[in-house]
């Protein structure tokens, strides 16, 4: 593979920020929809526990969910060819 361009650079990292900034944000959600009710109402600790970590390891995982998800679908991404295999055709079947 040659050498990017610094166009195609910054586009990485724009999409490898973007990729972390909305795992977060869903991770941090699927971490409150599971873990809120213990801010909210009184439990016994062991539940308290059990859904914080059960919130933890969910919300982790669905961060790392999202950031290989949008990753993957970026077009310069793993197995991808960036350029098409015949210049001014949109179609694959063209």
């Amino acid at each position: 593979m040659g050498r990017r361009t610094q166009a195609e650079r910054d586009a990485i990292t724009v999409e490898i920020g973007y990729a972390v900034v909305t795992g977060f944000l869903v991770g941090g959600l699927t971490f409150l929809a599971i873990a809120g009710p213990v801010m909210v109402t009184p439990m016994p600790a062991a539940a308290e526990r059990g859904l914080v970590l059960a919130g933890t390891v969910a919300g982790l995982a669905v961060f790392v969910v999202r950031v290989v998800h949008v990753l993957w679908r970026f077009p310069g991404g793993p197995g991808r060819n960036p350029q098409p295999s015949q210049p001014g055709r949109t179609k694959p079947d063209s």
